[in-house]
């Protein structure tokens, strides 16, 4: 008996069957059987079907005498099924790689549920993928098996067979089957999901849901929607036929309305002489149907009241109405939007023709933050060193008050924005600025990076289109034309950029301007910096602070905090950098949790700590220049791996201890490890090899290179001048913390 039983019915998709079936029997789950049923379909999915079966014996094809649909070919998959679980997956769409595992997993965790939920995206014909905009609904938080009245938001996803596993003993015991025509997954997926005793869901990706550009059959103008009556009609009798259901009868009469709504909203699914029959035909149902008492949102009350009533020439006066209005709100903004955006670049041009101001100098960081990282220990020293210097920030109006009383601050797209971009003889930026910046003869623009990559970045993305994202790699490339400096803090560094940013620029290799903090900060300083915090006087603070996973919609951190407490000790605090979740049923902090994530600053979090939590942060690479420890938490290694990339195998050559699991790093910490002499070791070879430059003086350094012009007696850098800010003294556990 195989773990899973794949059912994929097949008509009309030759051109996409191959991709389906592939995507199947390359799962690194072995242990399924995958059931193709042709449908009688009179193209070649009937051969391509056999050509799997020789090939492979987990591959099974039936062949249907007569056209059937869609559910009737589920339901003669399912009369073959020999799986635990019924995993089912049209014919264009494909999984993704390692789904199986990952819903194996899942139900192993969960203790086999009757329905597990999984998420989806949509890839279109040209190639682009968009996750489920409702993903967040699969948050794994909370009991790992619940029933529906539990979560009855999961009823907003989108109600298809192909999201979800069904465990086939309870599928058999219920006698669920697939009714024929338009719309089968309704009658299917709600009566599932309200008998389920136990439903458990997976935050994972595991379906790509093909968009075709033509073909889709529910996109198709046909009479066939009007099957949507009897489904609906199917639905509400297996609820008539429960009694203990009948608290779902409004919300799904809520539901069909919308349902019913938009069918008769799209432009292309009804005859136009049918739509009055239609709407006819949805009013019946909804008065035979008719259940109050489910919320629903304000603007659709009225035209659900219009479609319970019949009146559909007032449904259409208010459809147009609601379209015209809408259209011409969009409209007037947009006009304001495009008046205020024609004069900002006209001023802009304006701007260029006049002379540069050889004292002006812009600086940000990426996003409009505040005043921190690299551009910021620059910006202070052009403020002490260069004769006359002066300087503006460009940042958030939210975050005008971190920027130093003597530099003026600049909201990003205000006239002064763009004044400044456009006279100032200095541009310095941790990012890229506008993209409708235009670089003028005698700029200067320097770069500092966020830090030192150990995550594949810039061009190298090309080929991880997970991690790219919505990245535009032509716009990336014109930003980087536009460098004339590029600033590195070791080797390692500037052999990667200058391979994932090429161009003319000159490489700076002088340390990290963000870390000179690092050696210039005393121990009462820190001791303010932890007070500020919240961080007790005799604590052990440490610092967790992992990465997005690029393969994960809903960020949750990996490691329960809450039970790493409990296992040190009241002694120690953690200074949280991990995106905390909100919503209803998130429990109240820990009080020993201090929720760091929106500080500003990761060099204050850091200077504040005693140590470092970490995954595959660039962090990592500061950290060590306060000679504190560093563990690395690395328990998804191969999937961030096959997400993102890195540039070396940091389990090789780590910074610290490394932990496998939750268990390890917990035995890492109650035996000392984590600040023993071989974590010393580590952290010192780590340090010598990515922070040799490092010394405080980083961003004078720049300074005099790039303003001051001068190219001989900077400051040598000089691994015995480091004096790495210290921590206050402490008596107990906090001794000797610090390497």
């Amino acid at each position: 008996m195989p773990r899973f039983s794949v059912i994929v019915p097949a008509f009309r998709v030759q051109a996409y069957l191959h991709a389906c079936l592939d995507s199947v029997l390359a799962q690194s789950f072995k242990d399924h059987e995958v059931i193709v049923v042709d449908d009688c379909s009179p193209d070649a999915c009937g051969p391509i079907a056999d050509e799997y079966a020789r090939r492979d014996h987990r591959v099974t094809a039936l062949h249907l005498p007569r056209n059937t649909g869609l559910g009737p070919a589920r339901n003669a998959g399912m009369a073959r099924a020999a799986g635990d679980y019924l995993v089912f997956l049209d014919g264009d769409d494909t999984l993704l790689p390692d789904a199986l595992q990952s819903i194996a997993d899942r139900i192993d965790a969960t203790g086999e549920p009757d329905v597990l939920m999984y998420d989806y995206a949509r890839t279109y014909w040209t190639g682009r993928s968009v996750r489920n905009v409702l993903g967040s609904y699969l948050d794994e938080d909370g009991p790992a098996r619940f029933r529906l009245t539990e979560r009855p938001e999961l009823l907003r996803l989108l109600m298809v067979v192909w999201n979800k596993a069904y465990r086939r003993a309870f599928v058999e015991a219920e006698g669920f089957a697939f009714p024929p025509g338009y719309y089968e997954d309704t009658p299917w997926t709600y009566p599932v999901l309200m008998s389920a005793g136990s439903i458990a869901v997976l935050d994972a990706v595991c379906v790509s849901y093909r968009q075709r550009r033509r073909g889709n059959i529910l996109s198709t103008t046909s009479e066939k929607h009007f099957d949507v009556f009897d489904q609906y009609d199917r639905v509400f009798a297996f609820i008539d036929s429960r009694p203990e259901l009948a608290l779902w009868r409004p919300v799904i009469f809520r539901r069909m309305l919308d349902h019913f709504s938009a069918l008769y909203a799209s432009p292309d699914r009804l005859p136009l002489h049918r739509r009055a029959a239609f709407f006819r035909r949805a009013t019946a149902a909804c008065r035979r149907h008719h259940t109050p008492g489910a919320p629903a949102p304000r603007r659709a009350l009225l035209r659900h009241g219009l479609l319970r009533l019949g009146a559909r020439r007032t449904y259409r006066v208010l459809s147009v109405a609601q379209r015209l209005g809408g259209r011409l709100r969009a409209g007037a903004a947009a006009v304001r939007r495009t008046v205020r955006g024609a004069a900002l670049r006209t001023h802009y041009r304006v701007q260029r023709l006049l002379p540069l101001r050889p004292r002006d100098a812009v600086f940000a960081t990426r996003g409009g933050r505040g005043y921190t990282g690299g551009p910021a220990a620059i910006e202070a020293r052009v403020r002490e060193l260069v004769p006359g210097a002066r300087t503006a920030w460009i940042c958030r109006p939210a975050d005008a008050h971190t920027v130093p009383g003597g530099t003026r601050r600049l909201a990003p797209g205000t006239f002064a924005h763009w004044t400044a971009l456009a006279r100032s003889a200095y541009l310095v930026n941790d990012g890229a600025f506008d993209r409708g910046l235009v670089k003028r003869r005698g700029q200067t623009v320097v770069q500092t990076h966020e830090g030192t990559p150990l995550r594949t970045e810039g061009t190298d993305l090309l080929d991880r289109p997970a991690a790219a994202g919505s990245t535009d790699f032509e716009e990336l490339l014109r930003d980087v034309d536009a460098w004339d400096f590029a600033l590195s803090a070791n080797p390692h560094s500037t052999l990667v950029q200058e391979r994932a940013y090429p161009s003319a620029y000159t490489t700076l290799e002088y340390g990290a301007p963000r870390n000179d903090v690092y050696h210039r900060t005393g121990p009462a300083d820190v001791a303010r910096l932890r007070e500020a915090l919240g961080v007790p006087e005799d604590a052990v603070a440490l610092l967790y602070a992992p990465v997005p996973r690029d393969y994960r919609r809903i960020q949750r951190p990996a490691l329960d905090l809450e039970r790493l407490l409990q296992v040190l000790g009241p002694r120690f605090v953690v200074l949280n950098r991990a995106p905390r979740p909100a919503g209803p049923g998130v429990r109240a902090p820990h009080p020993r949790i201090i929720d760091v994530s929106a500080h500003r600053s990761v060099e204050t979090t850091a200077l504040a700590s005693d140590a470092l939590i970490t995954d595959y942060a660039s962090l990592m690479f500061d950290y060590v220049n306060l000679d504190r420890p560093v563990v690395l938490h690395l328990e998804d290694v191969e999937a961030y791996e096959a997400a993102r990339g890195t540039y070396f195998d940091v389990t090789a050559f780590p910074p610290g201890i490394v932990a496998r699991s939750q268990d390890e790093l917990l035995d890492v910490f109650t035996t000392d490890h984590w600040r023993g002499s071989h974590a010393a070791r580590l952290r010192a070879a780590f340090r010598a090899r990515f922070c040799p430059y490092d010394d405080g003086y980083a961003a004078e350094r720049v300074v005099r290179r790039v303003f001051l012009k001068e190219t001989d007696g900077l400051p040598v850098p000089y691994a015995a001048r480091r004096t790495p800010a210290a921590l206050p003294a402490q008596d107990g556990a906090g001794a000797g913390v610090q390497g």
